[in-house]
């Protein structure tokens, strides 16, 4: 407590905070410079937990692939990218393009991991990031973190999370033994307590456009402000994954740092304490509580137990109008046309959406266009075994029944299943959904891309990083009946084509294909209805490619088009969205 122990520079030498290094037992390795030392280690092959400022990292070199493999099954990260730290720009730009906004958010006081593409001479390890384009980097924001480039031979570290699967970063000493011991060889500790636990944030450029991907340590919490002033304060808190909470209250909406997938215990508490706490660092006393639609989700039982404990109201709002919602306050639009495409959002009619053109005003929206919907075979199943899309979009399409068979390695239970999977299919038996995910999904899997999903949005994104090295060449023209795009009319002329063109030529032609099909949409349900803004929103429109195809239809229209910038477009943002949309309940 004593104030020489504050982590400034001028920290006092003998009181102040120590680091010091152990093994995975804890037990001390005796050094005068651990974090040299810890260098050295990294160097050698070894893996360290090495405490931060807002939590643990685990470390490791990045050109050694037998650490990484090493690495990855004690993760259970089969396929997952490391994010990275480089010594400096220059060494950045020695593995991958950096276009001049990206070298500013790189050396901004923020440091985020910033998405950057790959350079073709690729000198790290292609484990770091299989099957991507792009891999997260970051630069070092912390002594300790410059301190460790001094003597190395690395030109950078991996420098990923130090949590298990599904739980929140670890920031605890004792915490991290037990819980990271196991997959670690040593830890360079510190002694100074970290108050509030917050991972790094990531941010992709689209475009000219900064995309926030995890608006955590940097950015969190300093307020968005909005146009219009709020009576009280509201509280949003967010989906299923990728959860943030959100206070909004007077003209400022206050995000919290990255909580993560609440899939856990231990990230549900993460999720009340961060609720508890930005309501006393704002001095605010929550009045109302938006959650989302969806009954089952803890985020929505959570809403409820609030609601109920402080006798609050509780407003429900639709996954995809709160995705609108956060862009319309993000740009003070009051109406709009927006698209909203990602993997899944608990529709009005109880289905799957996740492709969606809502028209949106004030706190209100209708849903005037979206993409054709499809049966989802074994549910969750369909989005862990995209080949299950595959054979749902395409049943009864010739010779497709021979093909699912010759997959048949790739399905869990090989040709039996394939069979439970047709009989779903005739027998029309399942959930559907109008996912824009479950659709790039399949494109994924039918050009043998990606078969199965270890991490959430791996096939789509896979499939971006095979079609950024094509062409569209096939140019297919939207077919559009009434207010539904047909995707089908899509996989079936990429499965007709996928042994006589590129892959890369029919990923991009995939992508073109629903980006200017949900523009169209757009632009028909804009011009019927008399708005003159669109908007995209949603986890695709982190997708470069359909982003700026979509902008430019667009704009070719005569339309004002409308992306974020401050705000994540995909579910992290969500929690924001509720907010504003129940401010105006």
């Amino acid at each position: 407590m004593d104030r020489r122990f504050h982590a400034q520079t001028i920290a006092c030498a003998q009181c102040g905070p120590k680091v010091y290094l152990t093994d995975n037992d804890g037990d001390p390795v005796g050094s005068d410079d651990p974090i040299r030392e810890a260098s050295r280690l990294l160097d050698e092959g070894y893996i360290l937990a090495i405490k931060g400022n807002g939590g643990f990292h685990i470390a490791s070199a990045t050109t050694r692939d037998d650490q990484i493999v090493r690495l990855r099954r004690t993760k259970h990260r089969a396929q997952k990218p490391f994010a990275i730290m480089a010594r400096d720009l220059e060494t950045v730009k020695s593995f991958a393009y950096v276009n001049s906004k990206e070298a500013e958010l790189l050396e901004s006081y923020v440091k985020p991991i910033v998405l950057l593409r790959k350079r073709e001479e690729f000198c790290l390890s292609d484990l770091i990031a299989p099957g991507l384009f792009n891999i997260g980097v970051m630069l070092p924001y912390t002594g300790l973190h410059f301190m460790l480039f001094e003597h190395t031979k690395e030109p950078a570290f991996i420098m990923t999370s130090g949590n298990p699967p599904d739980e929140p970063i670890a920031t605890g000493n004792s915490e991290a033994l037990k819980k990271l011991g196991p997959e670690v060889d040593f830890f360079l500790f510190h002694d100074r307590e970290i108050a509030q636990r917050c991972d790094d944030s990531v941010v992709r450029v689209v475009g000219k456009n900064t995309m926030m991907i995890r608006r955590s340590r940097g950015y969190a919490p300093a307020p968005i402000y909005v146009e219009a002033k709020v009576d009280g304060c509201v509280l949003g808190v967010g989906g299923e994954l990728n959860v943030t909470c959100c206070l909004l209250t007077q003209k400022k909406a206050f995000l919290s740092q990255h909580i993560g997938d609440i899939e856990t215990p231990d990230t549900l508490q993460f999720l009340k304490r961060t609720i508890r706490h930005l309501s006393k660092l704002t001095r605010s006393e929550i009045t109302r509580v938006a959650c989302d639609l969806h009954p089952g989700f803890q985020t929505t039982r959570l809403a409820f137990e609030i609601g109920e404990k402080n006798e609050l109201p509780v407003i429900k709002v639709q996954h995809h109008h709160a995705h609108i919602a956060k862009l319309m306050a993000e740009n003070n639009v009051d109406e709009v046309v927006g698209i909203a495409c990602d993997g899944f959002g608990y529709g009005q009619d109880g289905k799957a959406w996740g492709g969606e053109i809502l028209h949106c005003s004030s706190n209100r929206y209708e849903r005037i266009g979206h993409l054709q919907e499809h049966l989802m075979p074994g549910g969750d199943l369909a989005t862990k075994y995209p080949l299950r899309m595959v054979a749902s979009i395409l049943y009864g399409y010739e010779g497709i029944g021979d093909w699912l068979g010759s997959k048949a390695a790739y399905f869990p239970h090989a040709e039996k299943e394939i069979e439970i999977v047709l009989t779903e299919l005739e027998r029309k038996k399942g959930p559907h959904t109008s996912s824009c995910g479950r659709v790039l999904d399949a494109v994924s899997a039918l050009l043998g891309i990606c078969y199965s999903r270890t991490y959430e949005g791996e096939p789509a994104m896979k499939l971006e990083s095979v079609a950024v090295y094509g062409r569209d060449v096939l140019k297919l023209r939207p077919l559009i009946r009434g207010e539904i795009l047909d995707t089908r009319f899509l996989l079936e002329e990429v499965y007709k084509r996928r042994d006589s063109l590129p892959a890369a030529d029919l990923a991009c032609s995939a992508q073109s294909y629903l980006a200017r099909g949900l523009a169209e949409l757009a632009a028909l349900g804009a011009e019927r209805i008399g708005v003159r803004t669109i908007g995209f929103s949603g986890g695709v429109a982190y997708n470069e490619h359909i982003a700026l195809t979509i902008r430019d239809y667009v704009q070719e229209r005569g339309f004002r088009f409308i992306m974020h910038n401050r705000v994540p477009p995909g579910d992290a943002g969500i929690s924001f969205g509720q907010a504003i949309v129940a401010s105006k309940t």
